[in-house]
């Protein structure tokens, strides 16, 4: 008994000996260059056991290789077809890639059907994004983790055409700018410069802080504008229909929403403009009541908050399409469209939401 439990222990011992030299690793596939050495070594017919020696692989490994990538070729000689069996690097390479992607997990589609739908309903309708749906369905714990995909996949799902989504619905996904950056002459500032802005507004440490712009529709001599601002911390949007794009419009609008609410200089510490003529005279009529600050001219990423946000106003105010088409009524209704639609960079709040938690503060103090 003794003798041949010491006969397997070095059996055992060869083997791992024999392993560890060759540097075998459990699991890892054969490449194309090794499929090239081994078509040039079987071209020279040297045995599997002497590739395998030379490769550093185990003789099973090289005679599966070659069984995976050995094609019948037929040949007419003398009119008559012979059939000959060679091994080449392409079709071994070919199979094992086809035999890979066979064995890529099926979709969970029919898994998550329930899901899909109600991810469908929030795209088209809602127009939420995939990362607010998933967001916010594991927040609210709507589905559990085997009835739903992550955002991730709802992607890929769109991509490859399996949710029968067209990828204009997607019209809040990233878009990032290839463009050069260029350096321009700085033009005039009207008043304070965002240069002088306090690092605490530029890093969104605190509620309070807005920027301001015009959306225009359709440009011609005395047609109305939308007036936006953009809170930056919580994303909240103000939009108010003005009789046009001048001055004396955005003075009185600015007057009126200031002295509507009695707690504005608490909710409205810092405005930052553009140098757009119609905000000449901003300082001076929000002068005790807020800061404000201009951008750069010809920098409208200085603003990029209120930008982004106009640009989804835009799918509602096509540029060209006049504004007098739109009665107030109408206007009023996207604002609370806009500031309860969920956002990823919240954690899936919505800016309402977001901004009740600020409100209530001022108001208790």
């Amino acid at each position: 008994m003794h003798g041949i439990r010491g006969s397997l222990s070095c059996k055992t011992l060869e083997k791992r000996t024999i392993n560890d030299t060759l540097g075998i690793s459990k699991g890892h596939q054969v490449i194309l260059s090794e499929r090239i050495e081994i078509q040039s070594l079987k071209r020279q017919t040297q045995s599997k056991r002497l590739m395998a020696n030379a490769l550093g692989r185990s003789h099973s490994t090289i005679n599966d290789e070659i069984k995976r990538g050995t094609a019948v070729q037929k040949k007419l000689v003398n009119g008559h077809a012979v059939y000959s069996e060679n091994y080449y690097a392409e079709t071994g390479q070919l199979v094992y890639e086809n035999q890979r992607e066979a064995c890529k997990p099926r979709y969970k589609l029919l898994i998550v059907e329930e899901f899909i739908q109600f991810v469908k309903q929030k795209i088209q309708v809602e127009k939420c994004s995939p990362d607010i749906v998933v967001g916010r369905a594991v927040m609210e714990e709507l589905f559990a983790p085997y009835e739903r995909v992550c955002a991730k996949t709802l992607y890929q799902y769109i991509d490859e055409g399996l949710m029968s989504l067209n990828k204009l619905y997607l019209w809040l996904k990233l878009q990032r700018n290839t463009k050069p950056k260029r350096d321009r002459e700085r033009k005039r500032i009207l008043e304070q410069s965002i240069d002088e802005r306090p690092q605490e507004i530029n890093d969104r440490k605190t509620f309070g802080h807005w920027e301001i712009d015009t959306v225009v529709g359709k440009k011609a001599e005395g047609e109305p504008i939308v007036l936006t601002l953009t809170e930056r911390l919580t994303r909240y949007q103000i939009i108010i229909k003005m009789t046009g794009k001048n001055e004396a419009a955005v003075k009185e609008t600015m007057e009126r929403l200031s002295k509507s609410n009695p707690n504005f200089p608490k909710l409205f510490k810092s405005i930052t403009a553009d140098n757009g003529s119609e905000f000449a005279s901003l300082s001076e009529t929000l002068k005790g009541l807020s800061s404000v600050y201009f951008a750069h001219s010809n920098s409208s990423w200085e603003r990029g908050t209120n930008e982004k946000h106009n640009g989804i106003l835009r799918h509602f105010i096509p540029k060209g399409k006049s504004l007098n088409d739109y009665s107030n009524n109408q206007i009023k209704q996207i604002m609370p469209w806009m500031n309860h639609l969920p956002r990823k960079i919240l954690k899936v709040q919505t800016p309402t939401e977001a901004i009740l938690i600020h409100f209530n503060q001022i108001q208790m103090t």
